[in-house]
């Protein structure tokens, strides 16, 4: 006799979304606006304190983080840029919730000159992907930014990359899908998915039209979809914060190779981040506070007289080739492998996921497509 739980009398919901993290809850909430019924299951709290969007440092730059070999990640990340505005308003209408959308504009510095030729390269990689950006005297920089040290020898701007505070997006995106009628289930550990419904842990049955795996980092963990090409990056980051009456200490996010630091509008600052192969390793490092630190003190002095809020380290759901993977794979729908680019493209997956849902052309640039990695997926 099986020992699994019966399925729950009731009517079965058009999709079930499998994480409760940036991206899995603005894709429920978008599922709902397209008048699916949506249950979506989170196996922890929500909003998520798991979610790598709990620890992420809300960055939103494309333009900062383009690379010669994302191509396809840059014009994805300029659209959902473009995106943001609309949608932190919209969130913040239907929630009630200011989720911290900064037009803040992005240094990116050198502090030797071995940096400093890598930031010329940069430069010119952006000016051939055809982003261009302002190049920056250290003077000139100085004068954007003034707590930046004297010493940098280079820096240029992406004034259109901007930043936004993940944790009061996660919080707005669950009054938003309350509001709108999602279910909301916590506690509910995903085991398996498959088509037509999943499986918890526990071993409740939950049917479903269509399942959407957004789980992030853990997306592979869960069973059904052998091969899932996702893997944990750990980062570790610290929150920084002015004691109380004394200004910001940035106005611009400031990033160097290997590292950046995220003003708040409360005043407080997100330094980051390591970048580890650890597995599912989560633990915090001296070692790790130590080059944040050391690093981030070469560039902005200031940051050493400010109060340390908390150090914390969360996990990058990364893909063979850094890309997300959207759209249907063996009759589940993916929306994981986001990498470090999950918090800038959450509201295109979710336009994107949303109208895969309701049956149209989502128009997934095939470079997403799961079937890319169908030989070791299979």
């Amino acid at each position: 006799m099986s020992s699994a739980s019966p399925t729950p009398a009731g009517p079965t919901p058009d999709v079930v979304v499998v994480g409760g993290g940036i991206v899995g809850l603005a894709v429920a909430w978008r599922a709902r606006a397209r008048g699916l019924s949506v249950t979506l299951c989170e196996r922890g709290g929500l909003p998520s304190y798991v979610a790598a969007s709990h620890v992420a440092a809300g960055m939103l730059a494309p333009v900062a983080e383009a690379d010669a070999q994302e191509r396809a990640v840059l014009t994805l990340g300029l659209d959902s840029a473009v995106r943001w505005p609309a949608f932190a308003q919209e969130l913040q209408e239907a929630s009630g919730i200011d989720v911290g959308y900064r037009t803040c504009g992005t240094l990116v510095v050198a502090r030797d000159r071995d940096e400093a030729e890598h930031v010329d390269r940069e430069i010119r990689l952006r000016e051939a992907l055809g982003v261009p950006v302002a190049r920056l005297l250290p003077s000139a920089a100085r004068r954007l930014e003034p707590a930046l040290a004297p010493a940098i020898r280079s820096a240029f701007h992406a004034p259109a990359d901007h930043a936004v505070d993940p944790r009061a997006v996660c919080e707005a995106l669950v009054v938003a899908c309350e509001r709108a009628g999602v279910v909301l289930r916590t506690g509910a550990s995903v085991a398996s998915v498959a088509p037509g419904g999943i499986t918890l842990a526990d071993g409740e049955r939950v049917p479903a039209g269509r399942v959407v795996l957004a789980a992030g980092a853990w997306s592979a963990r869960v069973e059904g979809l052998p091969g899932l090409c996702v893997r944990p990056v750990k980062g570790q980051l610290l929150r920084l914060k002015a004691r109380a009456g004394e200004a910001p200490l940035l106005d611009h996010v400031v990033r160097w190779d290997g590292g950046y630091l995220v003003p708040r509008a409360d005043g407080c600052v997100v330094l980051g981040a390591t970048m580890e192969d650890r597995g599912y390793d989560t633990t915090v490092t001296a070692l790790g506070v130590y080059e944040l630190l050391r690093d981030a003190g070469e560039l902005v002095p200031g940051v050493l007289e400010l109060d340390l809020e908390a150090a914390m380290a969360g996990l990058r759901p990364a893909t063979p080739d850094n890309a997300p993977l959207l759209g249907a794979w063996q009759d589940v729908v993916l929306a994981c492998g986001h990498h470090r680019n999950g918090v800038l493209l959450t509201p295109v997956t979710a336009d994107r996921i949303g109208t895969l849902l309701a049956n149209e052309d989502p128009g997934i640039d095939p470079a997403f497509a799961p079937s890319r990695f169908a030989k070791v997926m299979a």
